[in-house]
């Protein structure tokens, strides 16, 4: 699948080379960290899908994490990951679309690429989702239950989410983050999504 056009690797790329991102809170932010923390196996297959700057991912290096693989369209954004962390492995380093992958992860992580696709792409982002996890795979991370004009970011609602988890996942977890990070207060739902085959 092709992003539209407005939102393809030469927009990302550009919005990094002019400083516009002002979706990166520097750091992983408080609700991954807390789910993180908990995880006990430290080989499971984990993707960060449009990751960006990818501080989740350099928090998983940091914590033993030996599996985790990191996907975008702009190769800027990589780059930076790996100045920062530069034991982390090459390979699992993509630059791509997340569409084309053919891979499967026992965990996903979601922060900001749900909300940077043009709500057009949301169904086929689930139908992915459930392609990429493995069986009983997991979904965790944050979506914006909010609006905006214009975008990206694109926002939405529980109930619009629900129609494109319900079919393909058990929702173990939508609610209202207790521990954003102050500017996205009030406006950040958690999402635990399983993959129904095999639960």
């Amino acid at each position: 699948m092709n992003h539209p056009l407005q939102f393809n690797e030469s927009y990302w790329e550009e919005r990094y080379t002019k400083g516009q991102t002002g979706w990166d809170a520097g750091e992983i932010t408080t609700p991954l960290k807390a789910y993180v923390d908990q995880l006990k196996d430290k080989s499971i297959r984990i993707l960060i899908p449009g990751a960006g700057n990818a501080h989740e991912a350099a928090y998983l290096h940091e914590m033993g994490f030996t599996n985790v693989t990191v996907i975008d369209l702009a190769k800027q954004p990589l780059d930076n990951l790996k100045k920062r962390v530069p034991g982390f492995p090459d390979e699992h380093l993509i630059q791509g679309n997340f569409f084309d992958l053919n891979q499967k992860f026992d965990l996903i992580i979601e922060q900001t690429f749900f909300c940077a696709l043009h709500p057009s792409e949301r169904k086929a982002w689930a139908e992915k989702m459930e392609q990429l996890t493995s069986e009983g795979g997991k979904i965790a991370g944050v979506l914006f239950n909010k609006h905006f004009e214009g975008g990206p970011p694109f926002g939405g609602s529980k109930e619009e989410y629900r129609t494109y988890f319900e079919p393909l996942f058990d929702i173990k977890c939508m609610e209202t983050c207790y521990n954003s990070i102050k500017p996205r207060e009030g406006s950040e739902l958690f999402i635990i999504l399983q993959n129904k085959r095999n639960n």
